[in-house]
């Protein structure tokens, strides 16, 4: 999943006196932008993994996004610091699952494999009674659903899903239109968005004897452990802003096109972006008030709202005026100029 090609509308160096590139971050900083790709064991919750992660690296914040249940193993992605505000862009992506399930008794290979065809695409599901969210039937899309080995009446799946898809229910929703029940045996996560177990996950072993080594001098563990959270990001539309932009953005401020250096192709309306600094620094969560091809011709008006800040104010200097102070003044661009 790899970042869209960017469109150059202006080039303007970045000030290296402010801010850092996500891989040059200082550790303290890393611990405030970063993000965990964490390896979540089978038993505790994942509030009680979340809280020994911030326990471990003595960090003031951490969060989670997509609870793992207790018995359910595997990707569990813990952002840090800052970088908890930007979690609920991984709510945009598919996750991956894999896993077993066991049919409560034998069927016709033909008719399981026909039910189970029928579980691909939009599906509606109640969520379960020990769900956090309420109990309404909702559509989801299930992205793929193969069965990849079988045994008996165990079958090992793996299934790509949107977010928000309860697998559990799903096996147990197959049972019922087979006719003779079905439940789920086991269950991991192994993908979220960009981020994959392929790529690696990092254990809490792992993850404290990074932290050991790191008291000991050494950073490259730490590093390996904490991934900068842009490499979240994905495929997400991005704008990237001048310097003289970033602090009104961290304001709140909406950004003006004269503020934008490049931008993502095939940015629509309303779409969620992310807006980065021209180090690509996440500064924060947008949503795109024209789309790329109305924004490149244009030289002035408004190119997005600002929805969630993420980086601090202060990290670049602040170069935009108050509307006190630009009433007194001749009318100038935008703020975010």
């Amino acid at each position: 999943m790899q970042p869209r090609k960017m469109l150059v509308l202006d080039e303007e160096p970045s000030d290296a006196s402010h801010g850092h590139a996500p891989s040059a971050r200082p550790i303290p900083m890393l611990l405030e932008y970063g993000l965990i790709p964490l390896d979540k064991p089978r038993g505790p919750t994942s509030h009680e993994v979340v809280a020994w992660t911030r326990k471990l690296l003595g960090v003031e914040k951490a969060g989670h996004s997509g609870t793992l249940d207790p018995p359910v193993s595997g990707l569990l992605p813990i952002g840090l610091g800052q970088s908890t505000r930007a979690l609920s862009l991984l709510l945009l992506f598919p996750k991956e699952y894999r896993g077993v399930m066991r049919v409560h008794s034998s069927v016709p290979k033909k008719d399981f494999n026909r039910v189970v065809e029928e579980f691909t695409g939009e599906i509606f599901q109640r969520p379960p009674q020990r769900s956090s969210v309420s109990r309404q039937t909702r559509s989801r899309t299930i992205h793929e659903f193969e069965i990849t080995e079988s045994a008996g009446n165990l079958h090992l799946f793996r299934v790509l899903c949107q977010s928000g898809t309860y697998i559990r229910k799903l096996v147990y929703d197959i049972g019922e239109l087979l006719g003779v029940g079905a439940t789920m045996v086991e269950l991991r996560r192994t993908k979220v968005g960009p981020l994959d177990e392929g790529q690696g996950l990092v254990t809490l072993h792992q993850l404290n004897d990074a932290v050991f080594r790191l008291k000991e001098g050494e950073e490259a563990p730490i590093r390996k452990s904490v991934l900068p959270i842009e490499d979240s990001l994905g495929d997400i539309g991005r704008i990237v802003i001048r310097d003289s932009a970033v602090d009104a953005i961290c304001h709140g401020a909406r950004l003006g096109i004269p503020g934008i250096l490049s931008i993502s192709e095939g940015i629509k309306k309303d779409d969620t972006i992310a807006l980065m600094s021209a180090k690509y620094e996440l500064v924060a969560i947008g949503k795109a008030l024209l789309a790329t091809e109305q924004i490149g011709p244009l030289r002035r008006g408004l190119a997005s709202t600002t929805e969630r800040v993420v980086m601090k104010a202060g990290t670049y200097p602040r170069l935009w005026k108050t509307q006190s102070k630009k009433r007194t003044e001749a009318p100038k661009t935008t703020s975010t100029n």
